[in-house]
């Protein structure tokens, strides 16, 4: 199983609202329907490693698919429509990284 993490750094603009509530289930409508797809989870950046200190992302998105060629099957139809909304809740170029599920319980 691979994970697809999209990390957006606390450097910008980002509406949570936005993405949670327009984003994010057209992503999941588009994605979900994908062979391989897993799950997704978005969390909101709350602080860093001492309370009340800044997070280093303000959110974070983690795709789960069987492989990564399912993903890229799934992502890349979409890819424009997707990368096309970004402008509509931030300005913050995303951290990706695709990795491999070790260990989920």
């Amino acid at each position: 199983m691979i994970r697809i993490s999209i990390l957006y750094p606390k450097e910008g603009r980002f509406d949570m609202d936005y993405y949670l509530h327009q984003h994010m289930p057209r992503s999941i409508e588009l994605l979900s329907a994908g062979k391989g797809y897993r799950g997704v989870s978005v969390e909101r950046g709350r602080s860093g490693t001492m309370p009340g200190s800044a997070p280093s992302f303000v959110a974070m998105c983690h795709y789960l698919f069987d492989t990564d060629e399912d993903f890229m099957a799934a992502f890349l139809p979409h890819a424009a429509e997707l990368q096309g909304d970004m402008p509509n809740y931030t300005d913050i170029e995303p951290v990706i990284q695709l990795s491999e599920v070790a260990i989920s319980r």
